[in-house]
């Protein structure tokens, strides 16, 4: 082991520095201040890992990235190693650097000791990789050999691009189709920028398309061509579309004016930022601009709301959510984040109604109470009889998570099977449907969920459809031979 591990005795630990709150309120850059974070600062946090035997932040992380490794290539400046050993394992390890939920997942599980904090994984990975474009490292995915079969991916989402690499290096022909007219799925339009930089994913798209892998954009399955024909056209489908059906609330006013979906409003502000014309946010429906924000819900969709509020100048921003902060499914970082920014929290708290006319003018919420734990091990929740108040409110965001569309209507299938949620079913072994030749994976197969696990369906369902084409080709091979 180099002698320049082990620093965790001796060095604090460090994560880039934030912009001004002033500064960061004002505009949709990201925050941190990654340019500051430079080879000494990346070198001397990854000299702080431990280099256990056991390393629970591979464990926990869903890629199972080999961190201790490229923590030590990183603090004995060898970052082009580094890069090679990260992005073995991980399509986008600068994506996830920037919006995986380090402190739930690898960094939470660090296993140096308490009081010395957890080693900074996610900044070092960042700047790894994006040392490396810097560099010319990163290459497009050229393989070494043509082969003559072809698959075609549904979704040019985190799941659909990374299966699309893996497929395009071992020389298959890979077409990507999605409803969208860029490249990235909600890391473009459901990401705000403040979080990811949209360079970050449209340089990947580019260099895509310089290896070889082919996109049909503004293609939707089911309109302009049919799972079917894909089906005809490749020798394999992978399916990975995410979720994007919103969660809706019933409660009484909820079709007022002024009450919009979260990714809507998302979606309106990224294209707003892109430069695209955007009907709804000139018009001021989906703008926060002087408006009294309220978001219902306490994921990281809810914390990308709020935040986004913030930027576009609203009077106030207030988050509604019915548990407590310990109960809160989004990331702490981006709670501290928001709180930093201005954002009023209201812990157990949910919609009672919505007031107002014809366009939205309040919420009137009822405290809740924390109860036993149920079947999942999660406290329930109970109003509180006699407690409701009213928050002034001109726009309300639901932020309530995502369930996946129809898909069997949408792609007109109606033999594509799907769960009792309404995900897609599949062999998890083998990734594939009950229609031969068709898998899925990412968020439509899981439910709504992490890029970082998105990246693994997409990387496994790869492997999976190698074999698959490779094993029926071997058999077409051994019936003619008969």
């Amino acid at each position: 082991m180099a002698e320049r591990m082990l620093q965790f005795v001796r060095l604090s630990q460090a994560q880039p520095e934030k912009r001004d709150v002033a500064a960061r309120r004002a505009d949709f850059g990201e925050i941190y201040q990654y340019q500051e974070f430079d080879t000494g600062a990346a070198s001397q946090q990854a000299s702080r890992c431990s280099q256990c035997g056991v390393p629970f932040c591979s464990v926990h992380c869903p890629l199972n990235n080999n961190i201790p490794d490229w923590l030590k290539l990183t603090a004995e400046g060898r970052l082009e190693e580094a890069y090679e050993v990260s992005s073995a394992t991980n399509t986008f390890p600068e994506i996830c650097g920037r919006i995986c939920p380090q402190d739930r997942l690898c960094e939470g599980n660090c296993v140096i000791e308490k009081g010395f904090e957890s080693v900074t994984i996610g900044a070092v990975e960042r700047y790894i990789t994006d040392t490396a474009w810097e560099k010319g490292w990163v290459k497009p995915p050229k393989p070494r050999q043509e082969l003559p079969w072809s698959v075609g991916i549904i979704g040019a989402g985190p799941a659909g691009l990374a299966a699309a690499e893996k497929l395009r290096l071992r020389g298959y022909q890979v077409h990507v189709y999605d409803r969208y007219d860029r490249v990235g799925g909600l890391m473009i339009y459901g990401i705000p920028g403040f979080k990811l930089e949209k360079e970050v994913v449209l340089r990947r798209w580019k260099q895509y398309e310089e290896g070889g892998i082919h996109f049909h954009l503004n293609c939707a399955i089911g309109r302009d061509v049919t799972l079917a024909e894909l089906r005809e056209r490749h020798d394999a489908v992978f399916i990975a579309t995410g979720v994007y059906k919103a969660r809706d609330i019933d409660c009484v006013g909820s079709g007022l004016g002024g009450i919009v979906p979260a990714l809507e409003y998302l979606t309106a502000s990224n294209r707003n930022n892109l430069g695209d014309p955007v009907p709804a946010f000139e018009s001021g429906a989906l703008d926060a601009k002087g408006k009294r924000v309220v978001v219902v819900g306490g994921g990281d969709t809810a914390m990308d709301c709020v935040r986004t509020a913030v930027r576009q100048g609203a009077v106030s921003v207030t988050c509604l959510y019915r548990r407590d902060k310990a109960n809160m499914p989004g990331s702490m970082r981006e709670v501290k984040n928001a709180e930093e920014e201005g954002v009023e929290f209201t812990w157990l708290a949910a919609p009672e109604a919505f007031l107002g006319d014809t366009q939205v003018t309040g919420v009137r919420a009822v405290r809740m109470h924390l109860g036993l734990p149920d079947a999942t091990g999660r406290q329930q929740v109970a109003p509180v009889p006699g407690s409701a108040f009213t928050i002034p409110c001109d726009l309300a965001i639901k932020a309530l998570g995502f369930d996946p569309e129809d898909l069997p209507k949408a792609f007109d299938e109606p033999a594509l099977p799907v769960t009792r949620w309404g995900t897609l079913k599949v062999n998890h072994r083998t990734m594939m449907t009950e229609l031969p030749g068709v898998f899925a994976g990412g968020d439509i197969v899981r439910g709504a969920s992490l890029v970082v696990w998105a990246i693994r369906d997409g990387r496994d369902a790869a492997d999976q459809i190698d074999a698959y084409v490779k094993a029926k080709a071997g058999q077409k091979l051994a019936a003619a031979a008969e």
